[in-house]
């Protein structure tokens, strides 16, 4: 089973998100058996909160749920409970490292280094661009499971 930890500053837009878009993808595609997929924050500004509402409904506009979940700070234990630990973007992997302590087994990861256009994932909280990001978040997940079990998404 493949244990991805999906990471973002608050763990109320584009971690869920990527959350959500990967088990939508790993289910349609049959594969949902083969992955826990989970997300988390590396800030607690926003523990306890749901989904932020533009980003719940990005995710609704594609029939993909995201009811119950809560923002969640990522811990060092994360490091050792997940295969791939994936942040949003540089900033979110500069702290992601810091708090696991490094990256001995090379688990942290940007969702954009599984696309062809390696960089970080637009972050609407800033850009109000919620489509920017569900394009980055769908093309990322899409290119993870590519990566880990060699079935392109239809």
């Amino acid at each position: 089973m493949h244990k991805i930890l999906f990471i973002c500053h608050g763990n109320i837009c584009r971690s869920p998100m990527a959350e959500f878009v990967m088990k939508d993808l790993a289910e349609k595609a049959g594969l949902a058996k083969q992955f826990s997929i989970a997300s988390a924050a590396t800030s607690t500004e926003e523990i306890g909160n749901p989904v932020y509402p533009p980003a719940r409904r990005k995710l609704a506009e594609h029939g993909i749920g995201c009811a119950g979940k809560t923002a969640r700070q990522m811990t060092r234990r994360d490091y050792a409970a997940h295969d791939l630990l994936v942040g949003m973007d540089r900033y979110n992997l500069r702290n992601m490292t810091r708090i696991c302590g490094g990256d001995p087994e090379g688990k942290l990861r940007l969702l954009m280094d599984y696309t062809d256009r390696p960089g970080d994932v637009a972050d609407p909280w800033y850009t109000g661009d919620f489509e920017a990001t569900w394009v980055d978040v769908n093309e990322g997940c899409r290119g993870i499971i590519r990566d880990l079990t060699g079935v392109d998404v239809p």
